[in-house]
């Protein structure tokens, strides 16, 4: 008896430990295989009516914003887009990192010639290693203006958030309308040599909302429930400003910024510039309030060129938890509006970006360079063009406005720099001599010198494969300081420091952080100051860089990287899909 109880016990205690086992196996399985999510887009004019005016836009699938693309980490997406529009057309999938799929990347005539009227083009590409908030637009001329639309990228499937799952996610895009055609705003502007006509309205999710003439029905609502988390992914899809957001009598958490997670913080206003996404947790009050409360957005400016002086607002709306009647969203309530910061903030710009922070920790480690094996120094700002023979221009003293890196303002090719690359056709394409430091280094932040003709040209930066860089990015005064927010594509890079006047390499690397400096693909130079960055090139192909304020990029504020193919096979980059468009 006593042997079969021992007997019994034992059976019970192997079958706890096959149990844990199978636990412990659960726990470190590997996670289920990742799918593919194809899309179709079709380019296709739609009317649209805002500010009582009714105008044809260029959209995807008729919709505006244009639809929304989900994916999880180490997904495969696959869109086909098909352009049935007079425009030619590119789309970019701005933050993702495109690791050896450079073809897919999107800038015209940087890594594929565009989609002409009647022709596709299948966009393939894998999410390696990412999850957050990105966004899709054109990258062409501005016809971003209105193609644009999110990407929502989960984690893998029972990976949690590194923070309170949130009861619901919405994305709230802000951007720009203007009640003429775009591409005759700049159109003109490029033929004048002047400054465009700035924007009639901001919007939130493609809706300008109630400051606005005739605008109160086109307002965005998000309707809440009370003591509930909403996870609010941010996008500044605006082609010019950098903008302040704020809810009314509500602290937001920011938790990830370009798809990366970030030490949470609180604060009642934020700011996001062209091209960033901000991902932050709305936590709604406990009890339904008698109120509603605006959410608002309105420009930063820094530069002295005019600007768009006004203010979106959305609405967000309690329901009240004893009526399940969607009349119970009262539209009578009083309305609070936040405070933002004012128009010239730039303590509040220094302030909120030095409070980004990696989380750094095992799981979501900063991988910060700690060597570097290239130092790069850039200046980048506005300068002018001389104005053609017989023609009256409206830029500074009568000359051309213009924009450089470097005093390089970047001339587009007629064909794809990573195809002439690829092919081994680059002459006569680009030369692959682009500054590692300006050519006539000045007081860049003091008196600007008086010649402010810019030089042009076709010119890439090449790196070897693996190269960790260190890129120092100086504002210029040169036809007045400003900020400038410069987007790096196929790479993620850290934000190691940033500062005000002119950087002094003497001093200003002992105060660099290399243990938990913010990781992003869009960044802030201060208006009269610098930033410096550090990446790791290990992504073969071409990379455009460029300021994400579309005039400047019009005006030749952009340059691309050359990251040559590693050793191994896995270092280089594969040939061109049959069906890239020929230009």
């Amino acid at each position: 008896m006593a042997s079969s109880s021992s007997d019994l016990l034992m059976k019970a205690f192997l079958l706890s430990c096959i149990a844990l086992l199978a636990l412990s196996d659960a726990a470190v399985a590997p996670p289920p295989t990742a799918v593919t999510r194809h899309y179709k887009f079709d380019i296709q004019m739609a009317n649209a009516t805002r500010l009582c005016h009714t105008k044809s836009i260029v959209t995807v699938n008729g919709q505006f914003p244009g639809p929304k693309i989900v994916a999880r980490e180490g997904d495969r997406v696959v869109v086909k887009v098909v352009n049935h529009v007079e425009h030619n057309v590119t789309l970019h999938w701005h933050g993702v990192r495109q690791l050896r799929s450079g073809w897919a990347d999107g800038p015209a005539y940087v890594t594929q010639c565009p989609i002409q009227t009647g022709h596709s083009y299948v966009y393939n590409f894998t999410i390696v290693g990412q999850r957050g908030t990105f966004f899709w637009h054109a990258h062409i001329s501005w016809l971003r203006a209105t193609l644009y639309g999110p990407i929502v990228v989960l984690p893998r499937l029972g990976v949690p958030y590194p923070f309170a799952k949130p009861y619901k996610q919405v994305p709230v895009i802000l951007g720009e309308w203007w009640k003429a055609d775009t591409e005759a705003v700049i159109n003109q502007a490029l033929q004048t040599g002047g400054g465009p006509n700035v924007s009639d309205a901001y919007t939130i999710n493609g809706l300008p909302g109630p400051f606005y003439n005739c605008s109160s029905k086109d307002t965005f609502k998000l309707k809440v429930k009370p003591g509930k988390t909403y996870l609010l992914r941010l996008i500044n899809a605006a082609l010019n400003d950098e903008l302040f957001f704020g809810i009314a009598n509500h602290t937001l958490t920011v938790v990830d910024v370009d798809a990366v997670y970030v030490k949470p913080f609180e604060t009642d206003a934020l700011l996001i510039s062209p091209g960033q996404t901000t991902d932050v947790l709305l936590r709604t009050k406990p009890d339904c309030p008698n109120a509603m409360f605006f959410m608002s957005a309105r420009p930063y400016v820094s530069g002295s060129g005019t600007f768009d002086n006004s203010t979106v607002a959305g609405v967000l709306e309690y329901r009240n938890p004893n009526s399940s009647s969607p009349a119970s969203f009262s539209s009578k309530l009083p309305l609070h509006k936040p405070t933002l910061p004012s128009l010239n903030d730039t303590s509040f710009f220094a302030n909120f970006t030095g409070k980004l922070r990696s989380l750094a920790t095992a799981r979501f480690p900063a991988n910060v360079p700690q060597a570097v094996d290239r130092r790069v120094f850039f200046t980048v700002g506005l300068g002018s063009s001389p104005c053609p023979e017989n023609q009256t221009c409206q830029g500074p003293n009568g000359t051309k406005f213009a924009a450089t890196v470097n005093n390089v303002s970047f001339a587009l090719p007629t064909t794809a720099l990573l195809q002439a690359h690829f092919l081994g056709q680059s002459r006569g394409v680009y030369s692959p001599d682009f500054p590692v430091t300006p050519l006539m280094p000045f007081n860049y932040t003091g008196t600007p010198p008086n010649n402010t003709l810019v030089g042009n040209g076709t010119k890439l930066m090449v790196l070897p494969f693996n190269t960790s860089v260190e890129l120092v990015m100086q504002d210029t005064s040169i036809l007045g300081a400003e900020s400038h927010p410069m987007h790096l594509h196929g790479f993620n890079f850290f934000v190691v420091g940033q500062g005000f006047g002119n950087y002094d390499p003497a001093k200003d690397p002992a105060k660099f952080n290399l243990v938990d400096p913010v990781e992003r693909n869009t960044v802030g130079v201060p208006a009269g100051g610098w930033v410096v960055l550090r990446f790791l090139a290990d992504n073969p192909g071409v990379w455009f860089m460029h300021c994400h304020l579309e005039v400047h990029t019009s005006w030749g504020l952009k340059m691309s990287w050359l990251v040559l193919d590693g050793s191994l096979p896995h270092q280089k980059l594969p040939p061109p899909p049959s069906d890239l468009p020929k230009c």
